[in-house]
């Protein structure tokens, strides 16, 4: 019975997540305690108390969620150590990538934690540099979501973003691109417009400056051949040359994420028979009922 674990990416985070799990678990708090050292600030008393608006920006967000999966982790294998021991393959999705490859060994946690801090300064600086943002689409397939970008892009950034399961596509672009494909959605008939409450557009060219600051952190990092496969983001299959995994992590800033594709050829062509969504909140297991109805996937949370 091939075992997936899968670790949630930006947008999973509420404030409280983690602190019972330290509060009970040494593993856990010995994973804050060191993440604090690192970070420079008291990421338990963040995760613990927020504030909210302090908890969701881009650069706090990324180590949070980072620390509070593994933390999770250590909950697992606390509980059933054969399990943990016994995971065939992992996935993330966007930053939860990173965490997928640390829980695979392909990064040491000190390396993937200043990884995730980096990466989330570098998109919160590259968001800051024009206002943009990402519209989540509900009820269309790509086709139609592309075509809609075609007719609102007009000179502007306007591209797919998340490919997450059937019917939910999120796009993301400049400010004023998202205001007329939220409209045009509207108008075309899509069951649901929801603007996401995020710094900037995510997995477009707008994040090219981050990318170029990542591609910097990630050449400085000692990547090693995961010991399971790890799902890309950029092409939905396992990698494991630690150059073409730094490719990919870099390719993911400007990339849409094929998210509803990985989990089609994990399920399909690897053949995983269940899954664990191991972090803070529910949204991947909500995701896999929308892509196969029948695949089961049990929570560990934060």
């Amino acid at each position: 019975m091939p075992t997936a674990f899968l670790f949630p990416g930006q947008g999973a985070q509420s404030v409280g997540m983690g602190a019972e799990l330290a509060a009970s678990l040494p593993a856990a708090k010995s994973l804050f305690d060191r993440a604090g050292e690192i970070l420079g600030y008291d990421l338990l008393e963040l995760c613990t108390n927020g504030p909210a608006e302090s908890l969701d920006a881009t650069d706090r967000s990324q180590p949070a969620l980072y620390v509070c999966s593994l933390a999770a982790l250590e909950k697992l294998r606390g509980e059933n150590p054969a399990l943990v021991d016994g995971a065939a393959i992992a996935a993330g999705l966007s930053l939860g990538e990173y965490t997928a490859l640390a829980f695979a060994g392909a990064l040491d946690f000190e390396s993937g934690l200043r990884l995730v801090q980096q990466r989330g300064s570098a998109m919160q600086a590259a968001s800051d540099l024009a206002p943009s943002g990402m519209v989540s689409v509900l009820g269309f397939e790509l086709p139609q979501v592309q075509e809609l970008c075609d007719q609102c892009r007009e000179g502007q950034v306007l591209q797919v973003a998340n490919m997450l399961c059937p019917g939910n596509i999120v796009v993301s672009g400049d400010d004023d691109a998202c205001a007329r494909i939220a409209a045009a959605a509207e108008a075309a008939g899509a069951m649901k417009v929801i603007p996401l409450a995020v710094a900037g557009a995510f997995h477009t060219s707008l994040m090219s400056p981050a990318r170029e600051r990542l591609a910097k952190a990630l050449a400085d990092v000692a990547i090693s051949k995961p010991r399971i496969p790890v799902v890309s983001n950029v092409d939905a299959r396992p990698h494991d040359d630690p150059t073409e995994i730094r490719r990919l992590l870099e390719e993911q800033l400007t990339n849409p994420v094929r998210w509803e594709d990985s989990m089609r050829w994990l399920i399909d062509d690897f053949k995983a028979t269940e899954c664990y969504e191991i972090g803070p909140g529910r949204v991947l297991k909500g995701l896999l009922k929308r892509i196969d109805r029948k695949f089961p996937c049990e929570n560990v949370s934060a």
